[in-house]
């Protein structure tokens, strides 16, 4: 939106849009040229900017429990002898690389994978989802060739009375984020992606608070909890 009508709601949710990479080429395009001129946009940007900064920030990597290795060797141990694809994407580097921005992300995946029994389907792709103005990931995503999905959740959320978690996606080049459904606070869910496009990578997820039967117009209305981006695993 662009002219005498825009609110400044409009406008702060335009500038959010646009620093977290949620908007279609065409709408970027336009912001950019806003930006060149437009004084309110600026500030709008510049503070989503400052509000967001810690999710850049790369933290010291931090030292695992000696114990943690074994540990996790012995919870997978009976997925090796089924799944070797598996047991090789578990051995490979370029995965931690691609999900770590710091210790803190791996640290998260290790924990959340030793709670998890492995599928007989290795996954395709992983997101790890973060608040976005925090440092501790709240939910895993495991997503594989079947077009289903499954949120692990690495904790317990409270939610508001008359509130809900509501699952999102977009791919950079849909024009709006997709809804998957309703999250029912500490439980882990399968979310089927039949209906949508093959997932790529640094595609968008995000959990939203919405009202209570989830957001009335389609699309997200209320706050990001937690977001985070596809990263592809190596088969």
């Amino acid at each position: 939106m662009n002219g005498s009508n825009e609110t400044h709601d409009d406008l702060n949710a335009l500038a959010g849009e646009y620093v977290l990479g949620t908007l279609d080429a065409a709408q970027r395009h336009d912001v950019e040229a806003r930006l060149a001129h437009d004084a309110e946009l600026q500030t709008a940007v510049h503070a989503w900017e400052e509000r967001l900064a810690a999710l850049n920030t790369i933290p010291d990597e931090q030292p695992l429990p000696t114990d943690l290795w074994p540990r996790i060797q012995r919870s997978i141990a009976p997925a090796v002898h089924t799944a070797s694809r598996w047991y090789r994407w578990w051995n490979d580097l370029r995965l931690w690389r691609g999900l770590t921005t710091g210790g803190f992300a791996t640290a998260a995946l290790l924990f959340a994978l030793l709670i998890m029994r492995p599928a007989v389907d290795a996954p395709n792709y992983m997101v790890v989802l973060v608040p976005p103005q925090g440092q501790h990931p709240g939910y895993v995503i495991q997503a594989s060739m079947n077009k289903h999905i499954t949120l692990t959740p690495l904790g317990s959320e409270q939610v508001p009375a008359q509130k809900s978690l509501q699952f999102w996606t977009k791919d950079d080049s849909w024009s709006a984020p997709v809804s998957l459904g309703l999250v029912q606070p500490g439980q882990r869910e399968s979310f089927a992606l039949d209906h949508l496009p093959p997932l790529q990578s640094n595609q968008l997820f995000e959990i939203t608070l919405e009202p209570e039967n989830g957001s009335p117009t389609g699309r997200p209305t209320g706050p990001i909890l937690y977001i985070g981006r596809a990263v592809k695993v190596p088969s």
